[in-house]
């Protein structure tokens, strides 16, 4: 969607070997470009008022005969109730988890209004405006995608909240609200303060404190990781905000 923008699909496996996957294709992507004199970034938003790069995860669970646990033949929407509970568990755990997949002062710029990332807390089968969105693949391949991780994340992180916060949600039975099968964009405030559908953090800042206040996510990540991995994220923020940047300078320098 954006200039020099690609979009690489890789084949699905287990999380471990997708993680390596993807570390592997990002050090090759890089190494290659160099050799040819470009620059390949994994940034999530390296130009301004274009899309942004996001690192979308279609996950799935198999039982031990190697069936799909998430399909439902006899279900409106071929899902199963551990695939609704999974969806639970994403939706109630996302805000803290956005500290993971989302792991970037620039990570927020991306996710705003009008550049294709979820800002809305939602899911849906059939529009691409939610958080969580349910691909038609035509294989028999039932997977639950979240959209809001970017291509800063770590893979290994990122796939760990993931999957414990769906597991979470299977384990609790955490029934997720009614999917919305409309561009939540064009809906009114009020319209979307009475579906319940509330917004993603929109700064690295909001999402570390959603992260400190989630005791599940802390205890899967390790007290002593999320102690530092906090003290390290807290710094960034406020590094960034003592910063002065050239729009602001722009923008103020002569007018007051």
């Amino acid at each position: 969607m954006a200039p020099a923008q690609h979009e690489i699909d890789l084949e699905y496996t287990e999380a471990m070997d997708a993680a390596d996957n993807i570390m592997t294709f990002k050090l090759v992507t890089k190494t290659i470009a160099k050799r040819h004199g470009l620059h390949a970034t994994f940034m999530p938003k390296p130009k301004y008022n274009e899309n942004g790069s996001g690192m979308h995860m279609n996950m799935s669970l198999h039982n031990e005969a190697g069936e799909n646990v998430f399909n439902d033949k006899n279900d409106p929407n071929g899902m199963s109730k551990e695939a609704y509970y999974f969806i639970g568990g994403l939706m109630r755990h996302v805000k803290g988890m956005c500290a993971i997949t989302n792991p970037l002062v620039n990570s927020y710029k991306r996710l705003v209004p009008g550049f294709e990332a979820p800002v809305y807390i939602a899911w849906s089968g059939t529009n691409r405006s939610p958080l969580i969105r349910i691909p038609l693949t035509g294989d028999g391949i039932m997977a639950i995608e979240l959209r809001c991780p970017d291509s800063a994340a770590n893979p290994y992180l990122a796939l760990a909240v993931c999957m414990a916060a769906g597991l979470d949600g299977i384990k609790q039975k955490i029934v997720p609200p009614s999917p919305v099968d409309r561009n939540i964009s064009d809906l009114t405030e009020e319209e979307r303060n009475a579906m319940q559908i509330t917004l993603l953090p929109g700064s690295l800042g909001e999402a570390v404190a959603e992260l400190k206040k989630d005791d599940f996510l802390c205890q899967v990540l390790g007290q002593e990781f999320v102690d530092g991995y906090i003290n390290a994220k807290e710094e960034e923020w406020h590094e960034y905000l003592r910063q002065v940047s050239d729009w602001e300078t722009e923008k103020y320098l002569y007018r007051i």
